[in-house]
């Protein structure tokens, strides 16, 4: 069960940091509907493998191109795997009513995470965007396909989504400046040093666990670097444990990340859960079982998808919605014929939190009022 509670201070964080989309819209010029010299847009999808991050960022920017008026809205019906983006995009294809947009049939690519499939992939999208020219934009759905595209072996615009760290990652060269004309990649450089910041000063934490992989990819989608700023700053160690995310199927991946949580619940006194394909939400009671047992306050990297399947704390769900409306503006803007190195990076996620009273209660932990008074979302049961 979830209840919504809006405060004053609530409502004028969300006013202050989201200005109403339609004003924004109709004061844009930049923003309004337009053809490619008279045809539709043709937009082509690539991601490194299924992570359930990628279908809900997807669905928010179809959202916000339903807003600023490209295409009619769209209910996408839910699947059971909310891992797999195919059947969103396959959804689009079939359903989408646009006279502005056309998602291609034959334009979706996932290397399933596995890195030899990843260069062929590769390889053969930069060879049709050079040589068939039917596709005129690209969604690269995370850090794989955000590096992958980064680079001028082709020229068409491309728009990096669900990227941890554009910069450590290496396809921007700061978080203002992509330093390629067709390529574009969100930014919020303090994000999770935001996010550690505030959940230290809620646990007051001396000892924190990390789960990560081993890899350059890896350690940026867990935000080690900004950890370790972060535990220099408060002064508490950093205590890790290491789960394979690639090169591996998601049992195994997951299976390794609930053997990390058993050993760190009797060595850390909380847990940052970060962004990692083994992180499954259909098997959330097996990943947070040793962290309630022991009584470990937790915060997702990722969202409140996680909090209200056991984990403690997280940012709300309506920095997700803003998000996929600031990307659907960034094409809105590309097909206007702005270049996406000229467009804005910056971007940060609206101060809006999520928190669950029964992973408080089951731990022992008092959440402070002042957290329940702007709390976005608030899970007073832990969904099974």
């Amino acid at each position: 069960m979830i209840r919504y509670i809006y405060t004053i201070a609530a409502v004028l964080i969300i006013s202050a940091l989201t200005p109403p989309a339609a004003s924004r819209a109709k004061s844009d010029s930049g923003l309004a509907p337009t053809l490619n010299h008279g045809r539709k847009w043709r937009i082509g999808y690539y991601e490194g493998g299924a992570y359930v991050n990628y279908p809900a960022n997807l669905r928010t920017i179809v959202a916000g191109l339903a807003e600023l008026g490209w295409m009619a809205p769209l209910n996408i019906p839910d699947v059971q795997d909310t891992t797999a983006s195919k059947p969103v995009w396959d959804d689009l294809v079939r359903h989408a009513r646009s006279d502005f947009l056309e998602f291609v049939p034959d334009g979706y690519w996932s290397a399933k995470w596995s890195k030899e499939d990843r260069q062929v992939i590769k390889t053969e999208i930069i060879e049709r965007l050079n040589g068939r020219q039917d596709i005129d934009f690209m969604i690269a759905m995370g850090t794989w396909a955000g590096q992958d595209l980064s680079n001028r072996d082709h020229h068409t615009p491309t728009m990096a989504v669900s990227v941890s760290d554009p910069v450590r990652s290496g396809m921007s060269v700061s978080p203002e400046d992509s330093g390629i004309d067709h390529f574009h990649a969100k930014c919020d450089p303090t994000r999770y040093i935001r996010q550690l910041r505030l959940f230290h000063r809620l646990v007051r934490f001396k000892k924190l666990g990390v789960v990560y992989e081993n890899t350059q990819e890896g350690r940026t989608y867990a935000a080690m670097e900004d950890i370790q700023t972060v535990a220099g700053e408060r002064n508490f160690e950093v205590i890790t444990c290491e789960a394979p995310f690639s090169e591996i199927d998601r049992k195994g991946s997951t299976d390794r990340i609930i053997e990390c949580h058993e050993q760190l619940a009797q060595k850390v006194d909380a847990v940052f859960v970060t962004v990692h394909r083994g992180i499954d939400p259909n098997r959330m009671d097996e990943l947070v079982a040793p962290l309630l047992q022991h009584k470990i306050p937790t915060w997702s990297q990722r969202g409140p998808q996680e909090v209200k399947k056991g984990v403690l704390f997280s940012i709300s769900r309506g920095g997700f919605r803003a998000v996929g409306r600031y990307h659907a503006e960034v094409m809105a803007r590309i097909f206007n014929g702005q270049k996406p190195r000229s467009i804005n990076q910056i971007f940060e996620d609206p101060k809006l939190i999520a928190v669950n009273t029964q992973t408080a209660e089951k731990i022992g932990f008092k959440i402070p009022p002042s957290i329940l008074q702007i709390a976005d979302e608030v899970y007073d049961t832990i969904e099974q």
